[in-house]
């Protein structure tokens, strides 16, 4: 079972949370992402990039209805000196978590604290509006696919919590985690992860893994406490508008 490499990992990001579409121009991967936030507009890089090549991005992106957004990985330093003398600026750090998903599963919970829900309830649904993932958002998670589900936690019978799992190739990965502020802190988002994992073992997932912004410190405890380890990074490149 060796471990995921770079390109492994990035490979399922984009299959467990896919773009629209997908285009390659010349060195590039461009994105549509319909409203699906930064991850699924965001343009990347597969080789040494030009000035010329980034011009041609940048048409693309704003023909597809998109502000230009690049996603810099490990390995774009080049890249990524290239846009910040542009005038773009750096936007959500992100680390990469990953672990064995039996480590991650051990910590499953009792079966009624979290379902796994095959289509999102109107609860959920009420549930991830509220923090901000809306309908292109969902849209985003009907595109996957491989295996994939919707976890639903509840804590003293009340809704608690929300998530999304889905599988490429043997790596699981958690999206959409949302848990109301008034349940923070009662293990309502421990569960959607130990549900997660235990789902992603039974169809023969090797690895669970999941994103968080650099800002997101709880979250990142909270995967830390859990066994997953932050193995990768990006963050995005952007020209802030005013």
């Amino acid at each position: 079972m060796s471990t995921p490499d770079h390109a492994r990992l990035f490979a399922a990001l984009d299959a467990t949370w896919p773009a629209a579409e997908f285009r390659r121009l010349g060195p590039w991967t461009l994105r549509r992402g319909d409203g699906g936030g930064k991850r699924v507009s965001a343009a990347t890089a597969e080789g040494a990039v030009t000035g010329d090549d980034i011009d041609r991005a940048e048409s693309a992106m704003r023909d597809m209805g998109q502000a230009p957004l690049f996603m810099i990985r490990r390995g774009d330093t080049a890249l990524d000196g290239l846009l910040a003398e542009r005038g773009y600026a750096v936007v959500d750090p992100v680390h990469v978590f990953l672990a064995p998903v039996a480590t991650v599963a051990a910590a499953a919970p009792d079966p009624m604290a979290c379902f796994t829900v095959e289509t999102p309830l109107a609860i959920m649904r009420d549930m991830w509006a509220a923090g901000g993932i809306g309908p292109e958002r969902l849209a985003v998670m009907a595109r996957a696919q491989g295996p994939r589900t919707c976890l639903f936690a509840r804590t003293h019978d009340r809704p608690a919590g929300v998530g999304f799992v889905a599988i490429h190739e043997d790596i699981a990965m958690l999206h959409a985690l949302e848990v109301p502020e008034a349940f923070r802190r009662r293990g309502a988002a421990r569960n959607i992860l130990g549900r997660a994992a235990q789902w992603a073992q039974d169809h023969d997932a090797a690895w669970f893994s999941a994103v968080t912004t650099s800002e997101n410190l709880p979250a990142q405890r909270l995967f830390s406490g859990l066994g997953l380890r932050s193995v990768d990074n990006y963050h995005y490149r952007t020209k802030q508008s005013g």
